[in-house]
């Protein structure tokens, strides 16, 4: 049945789209890649449509309706039984699913693709003078740059996730201006975050651990307001350099869905910019050796 958002148009290209991919997948991997006999001479490179049957468990003429772009039922478990037999990507088995007209499953990182931390790192170093860092799905601090730890007092001894550091962590709440209005706000896209793996027991524990580390957090994590990360203003006081004004903006690395960057830019209030230059700076950088209180 085609829905009324999809459209015939819509549907039609879509299931040509499925048909032409999973043809050229199933091109790519060879008997011997699948664990078959090689079989002597082919007219045509890789599987055929009944071997892929075969190895996927399901009904030959299934397959072949599906490989057709047929308007038939599919399941998730048919689905990943075929991405498994045509050895698909993670983005490629995503990319069948939608496809196919299913919810796609959450995109994972493939495993050429885990090796990226070196790149992300030279990127928060090469935003400096301004904060940067980096934190996984949990928000757990995956790396930061010397600014985030000069401005944001993020330090090897406190800094482990960023929902409970901005909690329970003195240094950083003295410092931000606004703290109590900017609180509700990133619990909301905590929540957020959450209301993407339902099922996920790391979120259920950060969550139990800022339950019990911060009535204030309880209290509006009650409240089940939902807000998607994006940007935040932060307005802070720092003990050397004064008041700061900067903008928290999320960013994700499609490659890599399972950290989020956070960047930090001046805005043009309170000389923020020429502020965070001169904390960079080697004088700048002996005066927040004797910090004053706070």
């Amino acid at each position: 049945m085609v829905t009324a958002v999809e459209g015939a148009g819509g549907k039609a290209h879509r299931l040509a789209e499925l048909r032409e991919f999973l043809m050229s997948r199933r091109a790519r991997v060879s008997p011997e890649e699948a664990g078959l006999p090689a079989g002597g001479r082919r007219r045509t490179p890789g599987l055929r449509r009944e071997e892929v049957a075969v190895l996927a468990g399901v009904g030959v003429s299934w397959y072949q309706w599906l490989e057709q772009g047929r308007d038939i039922t599919v399941s998730p478990q048919v689905l990943d039984a075929v991405a498994r037999v045509l050895k698909l990507s993670p983005a490629e088995r995503r990319h069948l699913y939608v496809l196919a007209g299913l919810n796609p499953p959450a995109l994972e990182p493939a495993p050429e693709d885990r090796d990226m931390c070196d790149g992300l790192r030279r990127l928060i170093e090469a935003w400096m003078p301004f904060p940067a860092h980096i934190m996984d799905v949990y928000w757990n601090t995956v790396m930061y740059n010397e600014a985030a730890a000069a401005v944001l007092g993020m330090r090897p001894d406190v800094t482990r996730n960023c929902l409970l550091d901005f909690f329970t962590d003195t240094l950083y709440r003295e410092r931000m201006r606004g703290w109590e209005e900017l609180a509700p706000s990133i619990v909301a896209q905590f929540r957020s975050a959450c209301s993407e793996c339902p099922d996920d027991d790391g979120f259920r524990a950060v969550v139990a651990q800022a339950r019990a580390a911060s009535p204030e957090f309880a209290e509006l994590w009650e409240r089940r307001d939902i807000r998607p990360g994006g940007l935040n203003r932060k307005e802070m006081d720092h003990p050397v350099a004064g008041r700061l004004v900067m903008e928290a903006t999320q960013l994700r690395v499609p490659a890599r869905p399972d950290l989020v960057i956070v960047l930090h830019t001046p805005l043009p209030e309170a000389g923020t910019a020429e502020k965070l230059e001169w904390l960079a700076s080697p004088e700048g950088r002996r005066g927040a050796m004797y910090p004053v209180a706070g």
